[in-house]
């Protein structure tokens, strides 16, 4: 698919959507993450996978465009600041677990709700740690239930904004880890 590119800010007074079999990415392998292929779309992950599952975010760079590129914006910039990746889990994992993970230098921001969904229907807050670069789903208490999702934007060098929801079973437990 060719790249479009837009000089200035976009307005739509009808708003802008996407559609199509496109815009939903069926993930059962370890994959690296890119905003080409991934960038803006649901990426669908879970059911039963045969061995755990790896997603890594690619690094986050926010370099400047060269002098080189204008007038305006390089079409081509490697910057991906602003990349929003959606994650969404449709049937719970099972056997195996989901995770998502950085460079190691790229750290996570922001919070996770997970309820647990087969007893007290518990609702509980998981923040991220100054050094977590990685968030682990097990289809239990860290989540990976049907109907998980999380959002993961690069917001900045080094930082990774995340929210979601998890759904999980028996005693949540915090998704977040360090490499």
């Amino acid at each position: 698919m060719a790249r479009t590119t837009f000089q200035g800010p976009v307005r739509s007074l009808g708003g802008i959507y996407q559609q199509g079999p496109a815009t939903v990415v069926d993930i059962t392998t370890s994959t690296t993450l890119t905003p080409e292929a991934h960038g803006g779309r649901i990426i669908s992950v879970g059911g039963s996978l045969a061995a755990a599952l790896t997603l890594t975010l690619p690094a986050i760079n926010v370099s400047t465009n060269p002098v080189t590129s204008g007038p305006g914006q390089d079409p081509n910039t490697i910057n991906n600041e602003g990349v929003v990746y959606t994650i969404w889990v449709p049937t719970t994992i099972s056997t195996s677990s989901l995770k998502i993970g950085t460079d190691g230098t790229d750290k996570f921001v922001g919070s996770l709700i997970s309820v647990d969904t087969d007893t007290s229907g518990a609702v509980v807050g998981f923040t991220a740690g100054a050094t977590n670069d990685f968030i682990n789903l097990n289809g239990t208490t860290t989540g990976g239930v049907a109907g998980t999702w999380i959002q993961i934007v690069a917001i900045a060098a080094n930082k990774y904004m995340v929210n979601g929801m998890l759904n999980g079973t028996g005693t949540v437990a915090t998704p977040f880890a360090d490499s």
